[in-house]
C-alpha cells in the first residue's frame, strides 16, 4: 500500500469511529427516546381512524344516489347487450 492509501484508510477509520461515538451518543438524549416512544400513537391512530370514518360516511350519504344509479344504468346496459 502507498502512503496515500494508508492515509486514506487511517482518516477512514477516525471518522468511523467518530461517528459511531456521535451516534452512541445520540441514543442515550432524550430526543432519541422520545422520538422513539410508541406510547403516543394510540390517541393519534383513533383519531385517524375516527375522522377517516366520518369523511367516508359523510361522502358515502351524499354521492349513494349518484353512485346507485350509475350502477343501475351500467347494469341496464348490459342487460341489454344480450
Amino acid at each position: 500500500m502507498n502512503r496515500i492509501e494508508e492515509v486514506i484508510q487511517n482518516h477512514t477509520l477516525h471518522v468511523s469511529s467518530y461517528l459511531s461515538l456521535k451516534v452512541a451518543e445520540f441514543k442515550r438524549t432524550r430526543f432519541y427516546r422520545v422520538l422513539h416512544d410508541d406510547r403516543g400513537d394510540v390517541p393519534g391512530w383513533v383519531l385517524v381512524v375516527l375522522m377517516t370514518t366520518g369523511l367516508v360516511t359523510a361522502i358515502w350519504t351524499i354521492a349513494a344516489p349518484r353512485l346507485s344509479a350509475i350502477l343501475k344504468n351500467s347494469l341496464d346496459a348490459m342487460n341489454g347487450i344480450r
